[in-house]
């Protein structure tokens, strides 16, 4: 009776032992999985903070981009009303000189 009990012992401690197992093998299999699933997310955190820094450094690169456009074409407004002002001022100067009389006596041919 003492080998069936101590048999019985035996057989309940490795039962035990085996859940006890399992019960580790399952914790295990869910910590893996919840740390997959952290890398997982951590991978996207990390790719989408890299593609939306890429975007804001292609706005403020098209933002330069437009300023450094508009400030040329300020300069060439500029630069063409320069012109056009100093245009006019030599028309004007040309009409100055064509209206103005000579400094030299004219002599007038009379009609004969």
């Amino acid at each position: 009776m003492q080998i069936a009990v101590k048999s019985r012992a035996e057989e309940q401690f490795t039962a035990t032992q085996k859940k006890a197992e399992q019960a580790l093998t399952e914790l295990e299999k869910t910590r893996q999985e919840r740390a997959d699933q952290i890398a997982k997310l951590k991978a996207l955190r990390l790719a989408k903070e890299a593609a939306d820094k890429e975007a804001a450094e292609k706005a403020d690169a098209e933002k330069a981009a437009a300023k450094k456009a508009l400030a040329k074409k300020a300069l060439a407004k500029k630069a063409a009303a320069k012109k056009a002002a100093a245009k006019k001022t030599a028309t004007r100067k040309a009409a100055a000189r064509k209206n103005k009389p000579s400094e030299l006596p004219q002599v007038h041919q009379s009609q004969s």
